[in-house]
């Protein structure tokens, strides 16, 4: 019975990144409150069960330092929210309060972000989560469950790419929630933004990656893991279209690279189990060539991957408008991360930021910095950004820090915290959360709860 019902869990789990990802990866005020919602009562719903609770309890119990750093950080962006005597934000938050005198606010109190609102949905966003986080270690126990996961963020970025390069070929129209107008001539689906769906599908990328590299090792005669492979491939092949076709710089230079890094340590290791897992990245790159060179034309071949190439956002056509460059919002970024060192300006504030400074930019202009390092570092401060660091250091490079995997996932998170703000977007998060999470540390250590 408690297999029957964990199955069931996971597949609701399964369902809601689902959801997550067909509603623009959960980048919306409104899905936030409401994934908070529906994330909670499921976290409610687990610990009814007394194996469960179990579970979550060992899970704090090894992890109490990594889980208390975030409960501080928790309570540090509560405290950016709440209402301060305006003589503290003189102290804590001078360049705030030099914006309020500006305004000549009438008033006694106010907060150190710019934006309450936008920080208190990101505040429900880092709770949603910790509570993903701690449902998917109780869930995903074994190491065929981890593999199931695996498999599942394989089939549901081909299907993404397939919506998305469907709709790229019909011209990309808006079709109820998908709105694609702002990127006719690239492949977006579910995502407003090219960049941050080619990246989302990178991880799905990666994850059927992994999977076609570890489960060779378990299972060797089961039949549905034979053709799971099979299928793996297909939607490595798909995905690979979808990432080709969004024509970003970022998330096309994260996906070649990716597989050459993969290709580069089986010609290292040189196992002979590992041959057909070589040929399928190989065809990957060639198929990847072919098509850009035959279909979309060989002068996009290499154009795709100078992510640096295009510094300009937009130009805004009216001359009485402000506009701004990329590399202008992140040096601006830069400097005002400097007037807000100490406490920050809370999350979601550096659209507030940008208005207050430039009042006269067009109504199309950029909510985030395009560095979500520098970012991050103006949101929550030296303090926020120190704990939350300390926090995701003591919860995931333990003994695995040098695993391959880890270091892969740190290459792309790297490269997306400084050159774009895709992690900023909640699937984004999630994803590199759950899969830094996967290890067989993991599978080996929990798996005697349930037996026990």
């Amino acid at each position: 019975m408690l297999i029957k019902k964990n199955k069931l869990y996971q597949y609701i789990f399964l369902l809601i990144l689902t959801l997550m990802v067909i509603f623009n990866g959960g980048n919306n005020n409104l899905y936030i409150q409401f994934n908070f919602i529906i994330i909670s009562i499921f976290f409610l719903t687990t610990i009814r069960e007394k194996n469960y609770l179990a579970q979550i309890k060992k899970i704090f119990s090894t992890n109490k330092i990594a889980i208390g750093l975030y409960f501080l950080f928790i309570i540090f962006l509560i405290f950016q929210i709440i209402p301060l005597p305006i003589e503290w934000l003189s102290i804590l938050s001078a360049e705030k309060f030099n914006f309020l005198n500006q305004l000549e606010f009438i008033g006694n109190f106010n907060s150190i972000s710019l934006s309450p609102t936008n920080s208190y949905f990101s505040l429900l966003n880092y709770l949603s989560l910790f509570l993903y986080l701690i449902i998917f270690k109780s869930l995903f126990y074994k190491q065929k469950d981890i593999f199931k996961f695996y498999f599942f963020l394989t089939c549901l970025g081909a299907f993404a790419a397939s919506v998305a390069v469907y709709l790229f070929l019909i011209g990309n129209p808006d079709f109820l929630i998908i709105k694609n107008s702002a990127y006719k001539n690239s492949a977006t689906g579910f995502f407003i933004n090219r960049t941050v769906y080619s990246c989302f599908l990178v991880l799905c990328f990666f994850s059927g990656i992994e999977y076609l590299k570890k489960v060779d090792n378990y299972q060797k005669n089961n039949i549905n893991k034979f053709f799971n492979k099979i299928y793996s491939r297909i939607f490595l092949l798909l995905i690979a279209i979808g990432i080709i076709t969004s024509f970003s710089r970022l998330g096309n230079f994260l996906f070649i690279s990716l597989i050459f890094i993969h290709i580069f340590q089986a010609l290292y290791i040189n196992d002979k189990k590992n041959r057909f897992f070589l040929i399928t990245l190989i065809a990957i790159v060639l198929f990847d060539v072919l098509i850009l060179g035959f279909f979309f034309g060989a002068d996009k071949l290499l154009d795709r991957f100078y992510f640096l190439n295009k510094e300009i956002l937009e130009y805004i056509p009216d001359t009485n408008e402000l506009s701004l460059s990329r590399g202008d919002i992140t040096k601006f970024a830069l400097i005002e991360t400097k007037n807000f060192i100490f406490f920050g300006y809370g999350g979601g504030g550096f659209e507030s930021l940008l208005k207050i400074n430039f009042p006269n930019l067009s109504i199309k202009f950029a909510s985030h910095a395009h560095s979500d390092f520098i970012e991050f570092l103006g949101e929550f401060g030296i303090i926020g950004f120190i704990l939350i660091t300390l926090s995701l250091l003591f919860a995931f490079f333990k003994k695995s820090f040098l695993l391959f995997k880890d270091f892969l996932l740190c290459y792309l998170l790297i490269f997306i915290l400084i050159f774009d703000f895709s992690f900023h977007i909640p699937i984004i998060q999630l994803l590199f959360i759950l899969l830094l999470s996967t290890s067989d540390e993991q599978s080996r250590s929990y798996k005697s709860t349930f037996n026990n």
